[in-house]
């Protein structure tokens, strides 16, 4: 039963048939949407519900960031670990130093700490060594995880309690990496994830004594930036119990939709929950094709340039070809073979051109044999930074939608064009311009960890093309503010497969809603990440109280929902 008139300065519903309106009626019960459109109607169709006017307020459907970690992130990024990524305010090496420098004086004595996202090609810094770290941190255990996700820098004490015989580590496991000075000691570097789990769980557990406290944090933090739908592309069955603990809160912020490994132990099986599918779906499985621009592990046919940025971050020039694939075509075929007639979607992390030729060809083949092709599968491309405009043609041609990495262009924008890589590659680097003219549906994300969680700012860069220095990237690529609005809701909602209940203010969907203090098409694109400002978020019907939130969480028995410090790290990889 309607209980619920909102009216608002301005409504933003996202529906092409009724884009605008001047209230919305909902059923608090349901969480369901009865009547959009003007006050009056809402009244005829309510008898006797009272109208909530919310002023100067603007509405529209809550943000919707297809692409997230949500319990990861907040291991890595909140606290008591420490965030260090340039895009939480650290750009250089010198703003770094002078925060270790910090926690040194300020930290119980010998108590142990972690930093996450040391970002060595933008922070302009050479991998760290034990030595390096002993000077910052003599006497306490330390570790650095890099922001890729692929190098973990710890100090002599982190060697001391690991209880490696003379400081020797052990023989390297598959896949990874221990760094070994010429003596055959540690240097204070592990690669790869068996590698730097071994490094680092230890510690992990001893610093992170709550870590459904971390992921309620970076949760309330998506809220607070209107989020209210997202996803964990890389859920494993250990994180259940973590999200059952959040998602069950009666002020729970968001709800999700998540994606298995492919190639993990549990990729065939179901997601069985005690959660209302509404709070948490499955809705696909994901492989990896390449790495990261950032570390020369995308699989490109461009090099990088070879100038001291490059050198100093001990990056290979390249192009990484084939080579750097982390699967060869012979096997990626028969991955995806196993999930084509499941139903479930199959996602796919892409960033350079090669990697997306080799993918398109066997998403062609494997849709082709199971006679899909023209079906409304809607496969998944993830970040692409390094696509082709033709390549996103022949995406959007096999019916496959796209998830871009715009902040990569935020926050790298400068290292990726000209620094990085030429001009002609780096300035038009998650080509959204080129997405929106091959018709395609997609959406923008902020991949947590790796970058804050701020719908606005990245759609103030996919409107502008500016990184957050004010320069100007592949302006051609620049997108109009109604499309980055859809990016964010409706297509976003349509990338998970959920645009029959969320992205949109319709009749029968959630009544999810993002508070904002100024409409987005009134505001000039530059203006945008200064002028709107979330105000608060609406998730099925209720408005969302974030303190309560969090004190709801902190009323858990951690013990109760725990969660897998080691399994969790193992899912990062960008």
């Amino acid at each position: 039963m309607t209980d619920t008139i909102l009216k608002a300065a301005a409504i933003i519903t996202m529906d092409s048939d009724a884009p605008a309106a001047e209230a919305i009626a909902f059923d608090s019960g349901t969480g369901r949407i009865t009547r959009v459109g003007t006050v009056a109607q809402c009244q005829d169709h309510a008898p006797g519900v009272d109208v909530t006017d919310l002023g100067s307020t603007v509405l529209m459907p809550g943000f919707v960031e297809a692409h997230s970690h949500p319990v990861l992130a907040g291991l890595l990024t909140q606290k008591p670990v420490h965030w260090i990524a340039p895009s939480n305010g650290y750009p250089t090496f010198a703003d770094v130093a002078t925060l270790w420098n910090e926690v040194e004086k300020q930290a119980s004595p010998g108590a142990p700490v972690i930093f996450y996202g040391l970002d060595r090609p933008t922070q302009g810094v050479a991998a760290p060594t034990a030595t390096t770290l002993d000077g910052y941190f003599p006497d306490r255990p330390a570790i650095v995880i890099d922001n890729s996700g692929h190098a973990v820098y710890f100090n002599s004490r982190i060697i001391t309690e690991l209880g490696w015989p003379d400081g020797k580590p052990p023989a390297d496991p598959p896949g990874a990496s221990y760094g070994r000075n010429s003596d055959g000691t540690s240097d204070g570097i592990a690669y790869e994830t068996a590698a730097m789990l071994a490094v680092i769980t230890p510690t992990m557990k001893q610093v992170i004594t709550n870590p459904l406290a971390s992921a309620a944090a970076f949760v309330r933090l998506m809220a607070a930036n209107g989020i209210t739908a997202s996803s964990d592309m890389a859920y494993a069955d250990s994180l259940q119990s973590a999200y059952e603990g959040l998602l069950s809160r009666p002020d729970a912020p968001i709800r999700l939709s998540v994606y298995r490994s492919m190639t993990g132990p549990d990729a065939h099986a179901s997601v069985k929950t005690s959660l209302p599918t509404e709070m948490l779906q499955q809705q696909g499985v994901k492989m990896w094709a390449d790495g990261s621009p950032f570390l020369g592990t995308l699989a490109a046919s461009f090099p990088y340039v070879n100038d001291a940025v490059v050198r100093n971050a001990e990056i290979p020039i390249g192009p990484g070809w084939e080579d750097n694939m982390n699967w060869p075509r012979k096997q990626i075929d028969p991955i995806l073979d196993q999930f084509a007639t499941t139903g479930l979607q199959a996602a796919c992390h892409i960033n350079g051109d090669v990697a997306l030729d080799i993918m398109l060809d066997a998403y062609e083949h494997v849709l082709a044999v199971h006679d899909l092709l023209g079906t409304d599968h809607r496969w998944r491309i993830e970040h692409c930074g390094g696509a082709r405009g033709d390549q996103l043609r022949r995406a959007h041609s096999l019916g496959v939608v796209l998830s871009l990495a715009i902040y990569q262009v935020v926050y790298w924008g400068d290292l990726l064009d000209g620094q990085l890589f030429a001009s002609d590659i780096g300035s038009q680097w998650a080509a959204t311009g080129d997405a929106a003219k091959a018709g395609m549906r997609f959406s923008l994300h902020n991949d947590g960890p790796l970058s804050p969680p701020i719908p606005i700012v990245n759609m103030h860069c996919a409107t502008t093309r500016q990184s957050n220095t004010g320069h100007v990237h592949g302006p051609q690529q620049c997108i109009s503010i109604e499309q980055a609005l859809r990016a964010y809701t409706i297509d976003a909602a349509y990338g998970l497969r959920r645009e029959h209940e969320i992205g949109s203010l319709e009749v029968g969907k959630f009544a999810d809603l993002v508070e904002l203090s100024a409409d987005p098409h009134q505001v000039d694109p530059t203006d945008l990440a200064d002028k709107v400002k979330v105000l608060g978020t609406w998730l099925a019907g209720k408005r969302i109280q974030l303190d309560r939130f969090i004190d709801q969480v902190a009323a858990l028995d951690p013990a109760s929902h725990p969660v897998d410090h080691a399994q969790v790290i193992a899912t990062h990889s960008c």
